[in-house]
């Protein structure tokens, strides 16, 4: 057990989920205020983009060297961050929506959140932990202000925002999210 406090610690989990959570409380409180109409997905998008981005630090340790001493081989448990991680950015929006106002669907929720977890992990490969935030942050920014979708590449780039009905955009987060916790999981992140 001191193992896996020791691994939160240097991985700022602590941290991590305490902007997780504020961040989904904010949120929750501008829906109840009126902050989006109903089946509007841009405030549940934002708390779920926040979430990933928030844990993102956590994807490279303190030290490289000492990582690579883990008698644990790395590749699953990289895999089972990235994926416990998502899931707690997707359960805390769900608990803080449970206690409020109805922001989005539960399949919207994993969708997005696994989609964005795939991101936050290929951004780790591509630029290291502490830029990973960068590729969702900039998918997001562009999904807010892109024409509507009408064709399939357009669909693809805002898939954050469709439906959990359309296949584009569950298509787009499932090769995000298989993509980025496969290449993170072997590659790890970005020296």
């Amino acid at each position: 057990m001191r193992w896996l406090t020791l691994y939160a610690r240097s991985r700022q989990i602590p941290a991590s989920l305490a902007a997780v959570v504020i961040s989904a409380v904010a949120v929750g409180a501008l829906a109840r205020d009126g902050g989006g109409g109903p089946g509007d997905p841009r405030l549940p998008v934002l708390v779920l983009a926040t979430g990933a981005m928030a844990v993102s630090i956590g994807l490279s340790g303190q030290d490289l060297a000492l990582d690579r001493t883990a008698a644990i081989r790395w590749v699953p448990r990289r895999a089972a961050h990235v994926l416990l991680c998502g899931a707690v950015v997707g359960t805390v929006l769900l608990t803080v929506q449970a206690m409020g106002e109805d922001m989005a669907t539960t399949a919207f929720v994993v969708r997005d959140s696994a989609g964005l977890m795939g991101l936050v992990a290929l951004g780790a490969v591509l630029s290291g932990g502490q830029y990973a935030w960068t590729l969702p942050f900039a998918w997001l920014s562009f999904s807010f202000f892109a024409p509507p979708p009408t064709s399939a590449p357009m669909q693809v780039a805002s898939w954050m925002l469709l439906p959990p009905s359309t296949a584009a955009g569950t298509l787009t987060a499932l090769v995000l999210a298989v993509a980025g916790t496969a290449a993170y999981a072997v590659a790890g992140p970005r020296r």
